[in-house]
């Protein structure tokens, strides 16, 4: 899979633009604050329907404008689809094939990125907020479903939190008949979303577990653990689980109706890295972290080929300067020929490697593109 053309309106600092790419690499050079990364984001927004950078949709809309447009004709195996998208204010609206879809979870999946920036980095070394962000987000390029199960989700979760916070430290709450019904229906969505997780984290450790060997020239194991707040077990049936997170909400009802918020579930979950048995995120170096968080990226191509028979597009924002010689030429090694890569760096000076030699330059300043 690649994007052959893509088309701004309104996006950013961007008024109107019109590039089209190399099938191989693309590298953006500039200096910060000129808009490279707006380039990248744009083509995340395009395949995700939104930014890894910001939650509020407005601020990818120029300013003083009343919506943005982006637009792509992707290649895949069965010939070239457009897909577009438009942000307002009234919220987002996909297209594949000039063909407006219903639901934006139709929409995603049209068009499989993987993301690699610094703040990746963080997934191993960050807080369980962007390790839970990081597996919502390849499960649902992967399967639309997850995506649908996942909004239901976060919807029940807000009505319980809802009544939990209005009635906030009140006995009533105890026996309140909706309450149950929103507990039950809560226990249903959640055991979907684990199940799935579950599911995603042991394929990813597939490919993860060799890819991590030979980046560490094979002195490193790396075992990924999903760790649900309840302590379940991936070999559970949703039956045992469902069991066993009604206990579990039993057990904190009080603190809940004390507390006003839901205490236990997939929104509380997390993800622990180890490297030879050591957890890598407390006694992990920063080269042991950088290599564990470049083997998650590199697993998530192969997994999403596996997975869709298409090969992703590589978006490697500013992090070349992140990784060492031997990381970088791993990871150019990796993907040269093979995937389309979208590059953005202040200078290419300091990256010896032939796949940057062959690649397509574009030069970026004040927001204008050569």
């Amino acid at each position: 899979m690649n994007i052959e053309r893509l088309q701004l309106k309104n996006y950013r600092n961007y008024e109107s633009l019109s590039l089209d790419f190399s099938s191989k690499i693309n590298v953006f050079i500039g200096e910060n604050a000129q808009g490279k990364t707006n380039v990248m984001e744009s083509i995340y927004v395009l395949a995700m329907a939104k930014s890894h950078r910001t939650s509020n949709d407005k601020e990818l809309i120029r300013w003083e404008a009343d919506y943005a447009k982006i637009e792509g004709v992707i290649e895949k195996r069965y010939g070239r689809v457009p897909i577009e998208l438009t942000i307002s204010k009234k919220g987002k609206k996909g297209k594949i094939n000039h063909l407006e879809q219903t639901k934006l979870s139709n929409y995603i999946g049209q068009m499989n990125v993987v993301m690699f920036a610094p703040e990746d980095l963080h997934v191993v070394k960050g807080s369980p907020q962007i390790r839970r962000r990081f597996i919502d987000m390849e499960i649902g390029q992967i399967s639309p479903v997850y995506l649908h199960d996942l909004l239901t989700f976060q919807k029940i979760l807000k009505q319980r939190n809802h009544l939990l916070k209005s009635n906030q430290g009140r006995a009533s709450l105890a026996n309140d008949m909706m309450f149950d019904i929103y507990t039950e229906q809560y226990i249903q969505a959640a055991v979907q979303i684990i199940r799935k997780r579950f599911q995603f984290m042991e394929l990813l450790q597939e490919w993860a577990e060799p890819i991590h060997f030979g980046i560490s020239r094979g002195l490193e194991k790396l075992v990924i653990k999903y760790r649900p707040v309840t302590g379940m077990e991936a070999s559970w049936t949703a039956e045992e689980m469902a069991k066993y997170l009604e206990k579990k909400l039993a057990e904190v009802k009080q603190r809940e109706i004390d507390r006003g918020v839901t205490l236990v579930g997939p929104h509380r979950d997390d993800l622990q890295f180890f490297v030879n048995d050591y957890d890598v995120q407390t006694y992990g170096s920063q080269g042991q972290q950088r290599t564990t968080a470049l083997s998650l990226k590199l697993a998530e191509i192969e997994l999403i080929k596996q997975e869709t028979k298409e090969t992703p597009i590589l978006l490697l924002d500013d992090v070349l300067s992140e990784l060492d010689d031997y990381r970088q030429s791993h990871l150019l090694n990796t993907i040269q020929g093979e995937v389309q890569t979208f590059v953005t760096t202040t200078s290419v000076d300091g990256i010896h490697h032939d796949t940057i030699k062959q690649a397509k330059l574009f030069s970026v300043q004040q927001g204008s593109i050569e």
